[in-house]
């Protein structure tokens, strides 16, 4: 039933573009460490940059595994799985890596992400990921479900931060600047941003 690709255009570009969420997934290299799974959302904050690049905005948050494994390795699987209209389930596999915001390519990568403003979200990074496997499956037993609307909380609790006092939340937070099983995760204090 599943089908391999060798690109990201056409159906499957329309299908992971249209989703409101996805799915990441990063593991470290030693045998007894963490996986990592994380759904992503906030609408506007994805992008297909061509037809084996993708990107989206990391966000404040509770820690910094993906970065983490990427970091060390650079594997990482995204998934979106169609939960309204017909049955899809698509994967990319690939490497991955972290853009920080003092990289030289930050403000143009940001450049792709027009209908969001990262601003009040405290954005970290922007995650880069360069897809060597691309496949869709069936999705049969993905029960229908409703997207309602984007939860504004993300920004509320964020927006009041500046990168003084958002550097100051990540150092306090334990899995921030290392992992769950002590790799380097985000570089602190923030880097200043280029744009």
């Amino acid at each position: 039933m599943g089908k391999t690709y060798e690109r990201i255009d056409g159906r499957l570009r329309t299908f992971i573009e249209s989703q409101p969420v996805f799915f990441t997934a990063t593991a470290p290299l030693s045998d007894d460490g963490t996986i990592n799974l994380s759904p992503k959302g906030l609408k506007g904050s994805f992008a297909v940059l061509d037809e084996h690049t993708v990107a989206y905005l990391d966000f404040a948050g509770s820690n910094a595994e993906t970065i983490a494994h990427l970091r060390e390795n650079g594997r990482i699987t995204l998934m979106w799985c169609a939960f309204q209209g017909p049955p899809n389930i698509v994967r990319v596999h690939g490497r991955g890596e972290p853009v920080f915001r003092d990289d030289p390519r930050f403000a143009g990568l940001l450049a792709h992400f027009p209908g969001i403003d990262p601003t009040p979200h405290g954005l970290r990074a922007v995650i880069l990921v360069h897809a060597e496997l691309v496949r869709d499956t069936c999705g049969y037993a993905v029960p229908f479900m409703s997207y309602d609307a984007e939860r504004d909380l993300h920004e509320k609790r964020f927006a009041r931060e500046d990168d003084a006092s958002l550097s100051a939340y990540f150092t306090k937070k334990d899995h921030i600047a290392t992992s769950l099983d002590g790799l380097p995760g985000l570089p602190l204090p923030l880097p200043p941003s280029t744009v």
